[in-house]
């Protein structure tokens, strides 16, 4: 067994890159994404340029906005993001943590107008 993650680190979020890219000659893409900071604005509105994409809740919480629906999203859910559907995290409990496979690997995050307004994010304690 080969062991291989990445970690980087961005304004919101915190991922771990499980290696699977590699292993699968750029196919797909598997991390680990957890909350950094206080969600202040979010993602913003954006789809993404993949065939596939799921993410399953491992701890904590998250609110979506997928096009004009908001959804929650806890531990021990699935969600499937069919391609091209446009949606924006926007809140998120200190705690969260999930794992998101993407395929393919080098898949595209474009911004885009939202269809909707969008909740405010309840504040950290």
């Amino acid at each position: 067994m080969t062991l291989i993650s990445k970690e980087k680190d961005c304004a919101i979020f915190f991922y771990r890159d499980l290696g699977i890219a590699e292993a699968t000659a750029g196919n797909v893409l598997a991390q680990l994404v957890r909350a950094n900071n206080a969600p202040e604005k979010g993602t913003g509105w954006h789809y993404h340029g993949a065939d596939f994409h799921i993410v399953y809740m491992l701890k904590g919480w998250a609110r979506f906005m997928y096009e004009d629906e908001e959804t929650l999203v806890e531990a021990g859910d699935c969600v499937h993001q069919r391609p091209g559907i446009v949606h924006y995290l926007f809140d998120y409990s200190p705690d969260m943590e999930y794992l998101e496979v993407v395929g393919p690997a080098d898949f595209t995050t474009i911004e885009t107008a939202g269809s909707c307004p969008v909740p405010e994010p309840a504040p950290w304690k």
